[in-house]
């Protein structure tokens, strides 16, 4: 959700952002002036729109409805318009140029909406209509979603299947962006004067993609608080991991424990569809873990391990 802020602040004609990344590596780019507020820049995040409309087989065309109202205040043309794709096709005939579209949290939608066939369907049309259209490369620049799983394996992935995707079981090349380096966290110790060591003990432990990351919700908040305790596992309830658990799909409790101690465990990541309710095995269990955070993953091992002190004592109280 970060990075989608911040591209919106890149990207968007609607600000002058260069004082926020003049002196970022961005500016050495050479592509740098080239699309530094340029482009214009439709931001939409599912959740809210999830929150505050109701859950019916209209919420879809609801969420279509408000995004057409906001473009109505800046393009009148559009107005009376039914669908997304007519507008955004009206709204590039009167400027010429191209969109930046940013969707955070796109696969909301299932996650909230699980069994709500009629809503999940009108949802892929509208993908559908966005990105496997004649009218794609015309209208857009660019699309960048985010969302906590992998896209590929729904059982619509047709209409989301031309994204390049990274995932935490395989981020290349985007690693270092996934969390806090070492580096970071050094500099940050120095600066605050924190231990290292604990520090390291607490929220170290994500190997991704050959390098270690920091959870940074953790980093920020025990030095803000000056103590080490579990910070981003209490933004979910450890009941939430509990219900994996006690499933013991194909001995996953055990693989739980020997994890606990401190094991690394074989898991096939490649069997996983990519959903929180379709679980064949205990490797589609650990995988989802993976996503969520609770595990890391070397993907030249094929391994997962308890990344830290801090998710230990989550599967400790589970």
């Amino acid at each position: 959700s970060f990075a989608t802020k911040m591209l919106c602040a890149y990207y968007s004609k609607d600000c002058d952002s260069r004082d926020l990344f003049e002196n970022l590596k961005i500016a050495q780019d050479s592509t740098f002036e080239t699309n530094l507020n340029q482009y214009h820049v439709i931001y939409l995040d599912i959740t809210l729109f999830l929150s505050t409309l109701k859950q019916d087989d209209q919420l879809v065309k609801r969420m279509e409805k408000e995004i057409i109202r906001d473009l109505e205040r800046v393009y009148p043309q559009v107005q009376n318009q039914e669908n997304l794709i007519d507008a955004l096709c009206i709204m590039h005939e009167i400027t010429n140029e191209k969109i930046i579209l940013i969707i955070d949290e796109w696969d909301a939608m299932f996650r909230e909406c699980k069994g709500q066939d009629k809503i999940l369907d009108t949802y892929i049309l509208l993908l559908r209509s966005l990105f496997k259209s004649s009218l794609t490369d015309q209208l857009f620049a660019g699309v960048y979603m985010t969302g906590i799983l992998p896209i590929k394996k729904y059982g619509h992935e047709s209409a989301v299947s031309d994204f390049y995707e990274y995932t935490m079981v395989d981020p290349n090349p985007l690693q270092e962006y996934i969390g806090f380096t070492e580096e970071e966290v050094e500099r940050l110790c120095r600066k605050h004067q924190k231990d290292y060591a604990s520090m390291q003990q607490w929220y170290d432990g994500y190997f991704v993609g050959g390098i270690h990351v920091y959870n940074p919700k953790s980093v920020m908040e025990s030095i803000l608080r000056d103590k080490f305790s579990s910070y981003w596992t209490q933004t979910e309830t450890y009941e939430a991991l509990k219900m994996y658990i006690v499933r013991n799909e194909n001995g996953l409790r055990d693989k739980i424990i020997r994890m606990i101690a401190g094991e690394h465990i074989s898991i096939n990541t490649k069997t996983f569809q990519n959903d929180m309710c379709t679980f064949e095995t205990a490797d589609d269990i650990l995988t989802l873990l993976v996503h969520l955070g609770y595990l890391t993953y070397d993907f030249d091992t094929k391994t997962a391990w308890i990344p830290n002190k801090e998710v230990r004592q989550e599967f400790l109280n589970s």
